[in-house]
């Protein structure tokens, strides 16, 4: 980066008045490393002449100064100029080959803005808009968010991190927010529990919510017909690590196959199970896909590896995928998978290789490593730093293109990326879509995103000047966060309590072009239990729908309320989809206990 770099002038042109006539007889940046390494220069034309050092950071970021001043990468480092009789060889001497001129900083309006002009500062394609649905002080750190069976958000406020407080002192609380007229204004706030420790992951379903707060993944029970807790919180696995605070065990969300899925960071270690369980009986795992079943009470890794997900859905055909930071950003999760690390080693030493990204790009510019082009990647995406995951099956009200689309936000990016996912060989490979969402305002950290029955988006930003963790509370900001709400003008406004409906309504939701209603109803249907007139009408749909997708609903709600025989699924090996033979294959030993 030359606006950061080191020249030796001819100390007779050194001057303040003139600098169009200095004599710049060397110069050379750094390698955008905090490493310093040696670099040797020839100067024997110059013996009996004066030279001066000069070390030059002209870095301003004339388009964001005020951003700038709280980066962590503009800066320059140098010491120790020595002279030497013969030429020096170090092993670690830097080049001026080596060193590329990485783009100028992207340009980023805002920085600090109020929440109503944080709103109106966005950007989004022709036909959408952006409303503040909530902010501080009526939500704080919201750092996780799930959608009930009503649409309505239960947040949860990480005033606790970056540090886990004393046992009995956490201030960590779930809210409970409401558009009671669809204006958009999440205009109903509950406070649902407070005096959580370190809350990291979130959601609702059978009778009670689904807290992750290390070292322990919890159960919450909801008083029948209210929203307060039937209880104090229920430890169902301890043993979670809070090594590294920003990659506990995060974005928790219902598969198809009826478990609670969430993910983990590779920097922090953790050794999972039942409260008392043995230290050799328990699951060990840093990076990974994890899942927990709601009624069976089995924890087991989904997936090994990548770095620090924070985002994880599900697309059409049941397939999951995860996003990244540092490494590649997007990865096909497939059970039992090794996917690669950001950084430490497999659990098992002898995998031959581990599965690589399926993106065909990447969000950062240059050769010199992610962090190199940190605020600079704006023509590539936006940097290196994801966080959320939502694969768009919101229904008709979006433009077609957006359909099967993966979001993820771009926290050095200031902006929300989207990748087109593709079958390719025996998975997927994305590609870059357009940016659907520019922020405009650095300090915009949006954390996931859920679309919800009207086909709109919530977007939850935990709003901080700090782009990266830090363990120091104190360059984090402690009482500002955001909630937006991304609209289609095609999208429509519905109040739904889909508890309400009787059965039979559940299993006709499994048609419906939302999948919010297709998911919230499998879950229901799951909670109610068997059904032989759900598992009739679930197995017509899987027979006669011609559309593949429509089958597979069928199949996943089939399996989840127990309606499935292995004789019906042994058949399904033969059916022309490869979507359902895969899928047959997957639930015939789900249980472990397939017959020979």
């Amino acid at each position: 980066v030359t606006s950061t770099r080191v020249d030796l002038v001819l100390a007779s042109g050194v001057s303040q008045s003139a600098p169009e006539n200095e004599q710049v007889i060397f110069t050379i940046s750094g390698n955008n490393s905090a490493t310093m390494r040696p670099v040797v220069i020839d100067l024997k034309d110059y013996i009996g002449k004066d030279i001066a050092v000069r070390v030059v950071d002209d870095e301003t970021g004339s388009t964001v100064a005020a951003y700038l001043k709280e980066s962590p990468w503009a800066h320059i480092t140098f010491d120790h100029f020595r002279f030497h009789d013969a030429r020096p060889f170090f092993p670690t001497e830097l080049t001026a080959s080596e060193i590329r001129v990485l783009p100028p900083m992207d340009p980023v309006l805002h920085a600090g803005l109020s929440a109503a002009d944080a709103a109106k500062a966005m950007t989004v394609p022709k036909g959408f808009t952006v409303r503040l649905a909530a902010s501080e002080p009526d939500v704080v750190r919201p750092i996780g968010f799930a959608l009930d069976d009503r649409g309505r958000l239960w947040v949860a406020e990480a005033h606790t991190y970056p540090r886990r407080a004393p046992e009995g002192q956490g201030r960590d609380r779930i809210l409970i927010l409401e558009d009671t007229n669809g204006d958009g204004r999440l205009d109903s706030r509950k406070v649902f529990i407070e005096n959580l420790n370190l809350i990291s992951g979130i959601e609702v379903g059978f009778g009670g919510v689904w807290v992750g707060a290390a070292p322990y993944l919890m159960f919450i029970p909801i008083k029948e017909g209210t929203d307060s807790p039937a209880g104090p919180p229920q430890i169902l696995l301890d043993g979670w690590g809070y090594q590294d605070t920003h990659e506990m065990l995060n974005t928790f969300t219902w598969g198809p196959d009826g478990w609670l899925y969430g993910t983990h960071g590779v920097f922090t270690h953790s050794n999972v199970g039942k409260p008392g369980t043995w230290y050799s009986k328990r699951q060990r795992l840093n990076g990974a896909i994890w899942r927990y079943h709601p009624t069976k009470h089995i924890f087991e890794v989904f997936g090994e590896g990548t770095s620090n997900p924070w985002g994880l859905d599900f697309n059409d055909y049941g397939h999951a995928f995860t996003t990244a930071c540092v490494i590649e950003h997007l990865y096909h999760v497939v059970q039992g998978a090794r996917y690669k690390r950001q950084a430490g080693k497999h659990f098992n030493p002898y995998a031959y290789d581990d599965i690589k990204t399926v993106a065909d790009h990447v969000h950062w510019v240059g050769r010199q490593g992610p962090h190199a082009g940190n605020s600079r990647s704006g023509s590539a995406g936006g940097g290196h730093a994801h966080a959320g995951a939502m694969i768009y099956l919101g229904g008709d009200t979006w433009p077609r293109e957006y359909r099967e689309s993966i979001f993820m936000n771009n926290i050095h990016g200031s902006r929300a990326n989207t990748d087109r996912l593709q079958r390719k060989g025996s998975g997927y490979t994305a590609t870059h879509g357009p940016d659907f969402l520019l922020a405009n305002d650095s300090w915009s950290q949006m954390l996931n995103f859920r679309y919800g029955p009207d086909g709109g988006v919530h977007a939850i930003d935990w709003y901080d000047k700090n782009q990266c963790h830090s363990s120091n509370p104190d360059l984090h900001q402690k009482s500002l966060g955001r909630i937006f709400k991304i609209n289609h003008v095609n999208d429509k406004w519905a109040r739904v309590d889909l508890r309400k409906l009787p059965s039979d309504k559940l299993v006709e939701l499994q048609l419906h072009r939302n999948d919010w209603y297709v998911r919230h109803a499998r879950r229901l249907l799951q909670e109610r239990g068997p059904d032989p007139a759900v598992h009739a009408a679930l197995k017509r749909m899987l027979r006669d729908n011609p559309d593949v997708t429509r089958k597979l609903r069928a199949l996943w709600a089939l399996h989840v309320t127990d309606g499935l025989t292995e004789a019906e699924l042994l058949e399904l090996l033969k059916h022309d989809s490869e979507y359902i033979r895969s899928w047959a294959i997957y639930l015939t030993v789900a249980d472990r206990n397939a017959s020979p």
